[in-house]
């Protein structure tokens, strides 16, 4: 076995490793966008997010301070995604890599 084929072999692995991690974490953050509602001068936070075709409206809370939580783990689901999607294009570029050796 050639060295080139032998690190083809470990990136391949590297990478669906990557992958299957970052998958099961998206599993577990939640999705979707904070929006406010102003109503009788107070400001109200849901969470709204895709189930199938409908869409989910969860209330978080009144304070602005408490939602700093799901704001960092919807920003870490951005970054997964991001992550993910470029680990899928190099998934891409090792089968192109394999059949040409």
């Amino acid at each position: 076995m050639s060295m080139i084929s032998t690190l083809l072999i470990k990136e391949k692995n590297r990478n669906e490793s990557m992958i299957i991690e970052y998958t099961r974490e998206l599993d577990i953050l939640p999705k979707g966008t904070i929006k406010e509602k102003k109503v009788n001068d107070k400001i109200y936070y849901y969470l709204l997010f895709r189930e199938g075709d409908k869409v989910i409206t969860k209330y978080l809370g009144k304070n602005e301070e408490s939602l700093s939580l799901i704001k960092e783990q919807l920003e870490r689901r951005k970054q997964l995604e991001r992550m993910l999607q470029k680990l899928k294009e190099e998934k891409i570029q090792i089968k192109k890599l394999e059949t040409m050796l």
